[in-house]
């Protein structure tokens, strides 16, 4: 465990030093038509081909960064005996299978954390603890290689994000394990200060040293974001979030980071009707939280943007789709405007957004394809402005782009 780094994420978009990632598995097999609404999905995806295109998404973070996979640093963490028994009893008690603790600790490291993953099937021996005409005792974990999701890392500390659904509740436990125990890092969690409190890593933004942006929807709610807004106020002097309400449906605006994500310091993508308040975003209001020497005043503005400048972010925006709303609204229902930031200026997203990417062209960001950036034939490095492409069809179909299945860890202040 030598290769750990410290946890510091300021930003958005200063040059990542280190990501962490999930291999989608057998996990996403274990998906049938009956279970995907359950599993948060609203198709069933492919493995064999989205295998092949995780490989590429991922084979650009091994050239670019330090990679942490998820299950290699479980696996390591499960050769710990007090690690191994809290993180068993406590999956197998939220699971509702207590009994099943005691066959769990008994297995080698790696395939205990294949199961933790992948989940349990029903067998001779295991029979007698499920519920009749279940499949699995333990369940799995479709949705952890959205590693976005269940912690997010805010500056110095990683809050561990309070789930909205059950089906995503056992991943905060595995990453509550890894920033504690590999990492060494203070983790935090809503939930502890109220039961009601609801967050997402999806919906927060680390947009500077003392900003936050932060979407208020389905998954993240008014107390988790007060949650922090109260933590804030009693550590910093200044310090300020701004909120976007976000429609509750479709499943496309489930986050803040399927309208709205940082490309470097002075762009971002964004879904247009959110910044003219048109269609599902009528009336959905842009407030910033002021925190002043432990005081809290509140700013209404027309959208995001005019947000950010008044916080000193002047901004220009890409628009997801280009300018035809056909296209926008297309184009975001499959992640168009989730991006991640290499670097300021250095993107990584889908290529089927095609719009997406003539507008970021246009804009004076080169285009490179992740085939030729995992091949040392292009280095983002070598352009001052540029956005990966990476081909997939599978991957969209489970909800989430680049933002979404990727956890930074640290990034260098940016300039």
């Amino acid at each position: 465990m030598s290769d750990k780094i410290a946890i510091d994420v300021s930003s958005e978009y200063g040059r990542l030093k280190g990501v962490l990632l999930h291999r989608p598995g057998i996990e996403i097999e274990r998906m049938t038509p009956s279970n995907a609404a359950e599993a948060l999905y609203s198709d069933i995806l492919s493995k064999h081909i989205v295998d092949r295109e995780y490989a590429m998404f991922s084979g650009v973070f091994e050239k670019w960064t330090k990679v942490y996979y998820v299950e290699d640093l479980l696996a390591d963490l499960l050769d710990e005996d007090d690690i191994r028994q809290r993180l068993v009893v406590r999956s197998c008690e939220m699971e509702g299978c207590p009994k099943m603790a005691d066959h769990l600790m008994s297995l080698e490291s790696r395939r205990l954390a294949q199961f933790l993953i992948e989940g349990v099937e029903v067998h001779p021996d295991t029979e007698w603890l499920a519920k009749p005409g279940d499949r699995f005792v333990l369940k799995p974990l479709y949705n952890l290689f959205f590693t976005r999701d269940a912690s997010s890392t805010l500056y110095g500390e990683v809050l561990i994000n309070t789930m909205s659904f059950d089906v995503r509740q056992r991943e905060t436990l595995i990453y509550d394990t890894i920033f504690t125990h590999y990492f060494d890092c203070r983790t935090m969690n809503a939930s502890h200060a109220d039961k009601q409190a609801r967050t997402e890593g999806g919906d927060i933004q680390v947009a500077s040293p003392d900003l936050l942006c932060i979407g208020c929807g389905i998954r993240t709610n008014k107390r988790g974001i007060k949650f922090l807004a109260e933590k804030y106020a009693a550590e910093r002097p200044k310090f300020r979030i701004l909120v976007q309400l976000l429609p509750h449906k479709p499943d496309s605006f489930i986050h803040l980071d399927m309208v709205h994500t940082f490309l470097g310091q002075h762009r971002d993508m964004v879904y247009k009707p959110m910044i003219e308040k048109t269609g599902l975003f009528a009336g959905k209001d842009t407030v910033l939280i002021e925190i002043d020497n432990g005081k809290m005043y509140i700013k209404r503005f027309g959208n995001i943007l005019e947000g950010l400048k008044y916080c000193g972010m002047e901004m220009e925006p890409v628009f997801c789709g280009g300018s035809d709303p056909w296209y926008q609204d297309r184009e975001q229902w499959h992640s168009g405007a989730n991006f991640f930031a290499l670097d300021d200026g250095r993107v990584i997203g889908y290529e089927r957004n095609v719009r997406t990417i003539e507008a970021l062209s246009h804009a004076g960001f080169d285009v490179l394809a992740a085939e030729d950036v995992c091949a040392g034939r292009e280095d983002p490095a070598a352009h001052r402005k540029c956005v990966v492409v990476f081909k997939a069809s599978e991957l969209p179909r489970g909800g989430g782009g680049a933002r979404c299945m990727t956890m930074p860890v640290c990034r260098e202040k940016a300039e």
